[in-house]
């Protein structure tokens, strides 16, 4: 099997020459299944770009025995195309762990398992660079233009896979630092913060592992309060009638409606895609169980769903958060240490679309308009497509 050190290096010339006929900006799971699935195929001249130095998958939130809440058999390939040498299957036949791994019996992949098969594949698939940032995307003469810091790549089309980036709330933004940050950087930061009461916000997966960890470690929290907007701390739906609509013909029939009934029913089906794993649900009322009745420590969980924070401010070095009790109507007010943001991710147009911005139709949210064929509607020529 071909492999590769993710620091490779190629010439100019060799990235110019021929024009390439499609051309992959950011290399996340998602570009790097479009890699996985083109790789091998004689006929395809496509290279991919990413500007970190290797590939990394959510690094931040590899906190200890987290979970993926998916089937180990939504891999790169193995929907399309089970023979791919780049199958989660195939990675475990390579590291002689097929056997280990089948009888472990795993109710839910551990998450560091599924990001090593990630980054496995990503060694190995030669048509990806690392270490080579996007500054501008262009059309000119018939098509498209990436520049980068040492020269130019021209392509026939392009896929953007940089995905979403964390989101934090306005009340939040002037107060970021090292006792105020996204869960995205959980994995650094948890270990070493020294904080009395603690509070997270956000009652999605991401809030569910980090009050988990905070729970089970050892370390200076008192007082850690689990805050969230959502009526309860929901698990995520992954039901078979649920899990119904993320197949082809259920997306293929979703895009036939209007944009206010996309936006409708993706409203109604948010649990489907973003709620805590019933697993670490489990695991959290366990350890409260554990706190409160068997005398394992100190620390003094406090859980606070229905409640939105309207406010926050820092004085006296302790945050103070203003919040609306959606079950009264009342104000509440939680003072912390430290704050962690599980308030998730959201869309950015990245700076290197400028030159093509006005070119690409967004719908009513900000959001990229995309096709049945998920290409963005802009107005170049058919024939040159920009995927996403």
């Amino acid at each position: 099997m071909r492999t590769r050190g993710p620091a490779a290096s190629w010439s100019l010339e060799a990235m110019t020459d021929p024009i390439l006929d499609l051309a992959g900006i950011g290399i996340g799971p998602f570009n790097l299944s479009l890699a996985a699935q083109l790789d091998g195929l004689p006929d395809m001249n496509a290279r991919f770009f990413e500007q970190r130095p290797a590939f990394s998958w959510h690094p931040g939130m590899m906190l200890p025995g987290a979970e993926l809440q998916t089937s180990c058999l939504k891999d790169l390939v193995t929907a399309t195309n089970p023979t791919s040498p780049w199958s989660f299957m195939a990675y475990l036949v390579a590291h002689k762990r097929f056997y280990d791994f089948m009888n472990a019996e795993f109710d839910a992949l551990p998450r560091q398992e599924f990001a090593n098969y990630l980054a496995w594949a990503a060694n190995g698939i030669e048509s990806l660079r690392f270490g080579k940032p996007v500054r501008a995307l262009d059309f000119s003469q018939g098509q498209f233009v990436l520049g980068f810091d040492d020269g130019e790549v021209a392509a026939r089309n392009v896929c953007l896979g940089i995905g979403l980036v964390p989101d934090l709330p306005a009340f939040a933004m002037p107060l970021a630092g090292d006792t105020c940050f996204h869960a995205s950087a959980a994995t650094a930061r948890l270990p070493l913060l020294n904080a009395g009461r603690v509070a997270v916000v956000g009652g999605g997966q991401s809030g569910a592992e980090v009050f988990l960890s905070l729970l089970s470690q050892v370390g200076t929290a008192s007082e850690v309060s689990w805050i969230s907007r959502r009526p309860n701390f929901e698990p995520l739906d992954a039901t078979p009638f649920t899990n119904e609509l993320f197949t082809p013909g259920y997306v293929t029939d979703f895009h036939g409606i209007g944009e206010d009934a996309r936006n409708a029913s993706l409203a109604r089906q948010k649990l489907a895609s973003d709620g805590a794993s019933a697993s670490t649900l489990k695991a959290i009322y366990q350890r409260l169980y554990a706190l409160r009745h068997l005398g394992e420590g100190a620390l003094n969980p406090t859980l606070m769903p229905g409640r939105e924070v309207i406010q926050m401010e820092r004085q006296r070095g302790e945050y103070r958060l203003v919040m609306r009790n959606g079950f009264d109507g009342g104000i509440e007010i939680v003072h912390a240490d430290a704050v962690v943001l599980a308030t998730g991710y959201g869309f950015r147009v990245p700076e290197f679309l400028a030159p093509l911005r006005d070119r690409i139709a967004f719908d009513r949210k900000g959001l990229f308009q995309v096709n049945p064929d998920f290409s963005l509607t802009w107005d170049g020529p058919r024939q040159n497509r920009i995927f996403a």
